[in-house]
């Protein structure tokens, strides 16, 4: 299991990432990874890579200097972030589970106005 501080690092870079584009967000990913959203299950380099790219592409200027983490911890292999970018996403929660450096699942859940 991925200890705190192994998790913190993912964790960082992934938060790090949106900034340096769609290959820095791969790359904490692999072909096991999946993303589990409210409307869908993303499995695989592929499938992550275009709902990311999707979600890059949508955001706007505003939406990027409104963007605001509200909490973030990590515990062990998990991660756990509330973020927000008024008034596009009021809520938004990720949670990460990290095994050897790289994220296997994801939760990601906006909530609406």
């Amino acid at each position: 299991m991925a200890s705190a501080a192994d998790t913190r690092v993912v964790f960082d870079h992934h938060l790090g990432a949106f900034a340096q584009g769609i290959d820095a967000l791969m790359a904490d990913y692999t072909e096991t990874s999946v993303i589990f959203t409210p409307d869908a299950e993303i499995r695989g380099l592929e499938a992550i890579r275009s709902f990311f790219q999707a979600f890059l592409d949508s955001a706007t200027p505003e939406f990027w200097a409104s963007f605001k983490v509200l909490n973030q911890s990590v515990d062990g292999a998990v991660a756990y972030l509330v973020w927000s970018a008024m008034p596009t996403i009021p809520m938004a929660t990720d949670t990460l589970y990290v095994q050897n450096g790289k994220i296997e699942v994801q939760t990601f859940t906006p909530f609406s106005a």
